[in-house]
């Protein structure tokens, strides 16, 4: 049982390894989509901060979120792959699953076949939360110590 436990982590994470490689590939598209859907939703109280963190960094802000989006997706399945850190970067990667309905994925504000097409997509989202949850509660996996099976 543990092995079966191991190989659907490993399958598990790959969503996210993919996903993080692919944002890393076309960081500009990245960029752009984080440009349309998120940045224009940050309150006016933090863009004094979003300014000097740009300056600091010496980029635009929808670059700084797409390299710390793509990093994001890509260290946390392989950590999650590899069984290091799992519960931590199972629940992180439940906050980011979270966010990136909400803001992706926004079928409530859509209609016909476009809506329907985001509901899928949300709805696997919600399958990824309820996956990262079963890791995030099963850790390192039940213990060998005295493990007999039946």
């Amino acid at each position: 049982m543990p092995a079966f436990i191991t190989f659907g982590r490993i399958l598990f994470a790959v969503i996210f390894i993919a996903s993080g490689v692919s944002k890393f590939i076309d960081l500009s598209a990245a960029a752009d989509m984080i440009a349309n859907k998120v940045i224009p939703t940050i309150p006016a109280d933090l863009l004094p901060y979003t300014q000097q963190l740009e300056q600091l960094a010496k980029m635009e802000l929808k670059q700084i979120l797409a390299i710390a989006v793509a990093a994001l997706e890509l260290l946390g399945g392989i950590m999650i792959a590899l069984n290091f850190g799992a519960r931590f970067f199972a629940l992180v990667l439940v906050l980011f699953v979270m966010a990136a309905t909400f803001y992706f994925h926004d079928f409530w504000n859509l209609t016909g076949a476009e809506a329907k097409g985001q509901m899928i997509h949300a709805l696997k989202n919600l399958s990824l939360i309820g996956g990262l949850f079963i890791i995030a509660g099963i850790g390192k996996g039940p213990r060998m110590d005295g493990y007999h099976e039946a």
